[in-house]
């Protein structure tokens, strides 16, 4: 199962990411945190370091500099505009999907019944 979920979360972490920042802006270990948090245990951190790199070339996320206590200052990711619009497709994308998923494994119920 393990592998299998792998796969899964390749082609939804970046939803699961804006979805998190949707909510709050936050810094890289924080995201992780997040997704820990929510049973997400098995997403390295960086995986979700390189994914920021990519929302951030692809304009989806603000960036701002914050002091940290320890070490250099801290990268701190907000969703703007485009990065909603981004979301937003997401959620439709993820709605259509899983209706049409929950429908094969009705069938598959019902046949099994």
């Amino acid at each position: 199962m393990a592998s299998q979920m792998t796969e899964m979360l390749k082609g939804t972490l970046e939803g699961i990411v804006l979805a998190l920042l949707a909510e709050r802006a936050a810094y890289g270990y924080e995201i992780t945190a997040g997704l820990r948090d929510r049973g997400f245990a098995e997403i390295a951190e960086g995986t979700v370091y390189a994914l920021l790199i990519r929302i951030e070339q692809r304009g989806l996320v603000d960036v701002e500099k914050v002091p940290s206590e320890k070490g250099p200052p801290r990268k701190v990711y907000s969703l703007n505009a485009q990065g909603r619009e981004r979301l937003a497709e997401f959620w439709r994308t993820w709605a259509f999907l899983s209706e049409r998923i929950g429908q094969l494994h009705d069938n598959d119920d019902d046949e099994r019944a």
